[in-house]
């Protein structure tokens, strides 16, 4: 049995799976936010939970915002600040008496879709969230590319290319820097584009009842998700890009991005896929538990 643990910002969740990926129980239970021993019992709660129910012992993957760092092996990035600095990666282990394996958000929800989601099959898949803030995640042959720093596939944290005038310099973001390409991409950068106002499923039902504004916000959107992707594709010529996270409900995307990344990608042809993610919110909780496939 593989247990996946999703730590996010707002809830814990936690899911048991057998070796065919079939869920057995799910448990979830609010985020202790600003408490860091709190955290850590939630979550040993919730393995316990799963276990006894179930009546059996569990390997334990943990999908968490940022990374542990190797100078450090401290948590580091995480916008969930209260981990920041803190020794996750060796106080979690010693409290669930057992080895525990710990990826970032995105790069779990990316195993998952690769191992048995839209990436079924494929050699290379790039992991895109799209909601509060702008993730990614590299897997290939069925394994997580977490890179030298542990921070392969933190696409959003680079400056959105091929800026227009009036994108730059761009919106200031949390990092310190400004043009982020999550400062665009994001749920919060889209309503900053469109009114400040609006949130994105509103700016999107406005779109389709034939609002011009809100029509143009999400073409600007399209054309910047696009320029962005095809940056990702020029250097890791992916075989799919699998999107996530609440922007992923878009269905336009699926047709213009493609479209619009053509002229942007180094290449006569572009066979790489733009596919919506099959397990949806699930897919981060059930990387988790693929961490130790």
């Amino acid at each position: 049995m593989r247990i996946g643990v999703d730590l996010g910002g707002t809830k814990i969740e936690a899911i048991a799976i057998d070796g065919d990926g079939r869920e057995r129980l799910r448990r979830r239970v609010p985020t202790p936010r600003g408490d860091y021993d709190a955290t850590l019992a939630a979550i040993a709660a919730l393995v316990s939970d799963l276990e006894r129910t179930i009546g059996a012992r569990g390997t334990v993957g943990v999908g968490m915002p940022g990374t542990i760092s190797a100078a450090t092996g401290l948590v580091k990035n995480a916008n969930s600040t209260w981990l920041n600095g803190r020794p996750l990666a060796d106080d979690l282990p010693r409290l669930l008496d057992r080895p525990v394996r710990l990826a970032n958000d995105a790069n779990c929800f990316a195993l998952s879709e690769a191992i048995d989601g839209a990436g079924t099959g494929a050699d290379v898949v790039f992991g895109v969230i799209l909601g509060t803030g702008v993730g990614g995640g590299i897997v290939s042959q069925r394994r997580v590319i977490a890179g030298a720093n542990g921070i392969a596939g933190e696409w959003g944290h680079n400056p959105l290319p091929a800026p227009h005038d009036e994108e730059r310099p761009g919106p200031s973001c949390y990092c310190g820097r400004r043009g982020c390409i999550e400062t665009f991409l994001s749920g919060p950068g889209l309503t900053a584009d469109y009114d400040g106002l609006a949130a994105a499923d509103e700016i999107v039902r406005r779109a389709a009842a034939g609002e011009p504004r809100a029509d143009a916000a999400l073409a600007r959107y399209e054309d910047r998700l696009a320029r962005a992707l095809a940056t990702v594709v020029n250097v890791l010529d992916p075989d799919v890009v699998v999107i996530g996270g609440g922007l992923s409900n878009l269905e336009r995307l699926y047709e213009s991005v493609p479209r619009l990344w053509q002229p942007h990608i180094f290449s006569d042809r572009v066979v790489t896929r733009l596919s919506r993610a099959v397990h949806g919110d699930s897919s981060g909780v059930r990387g988790a538990a693929w961490l130790w496939d």
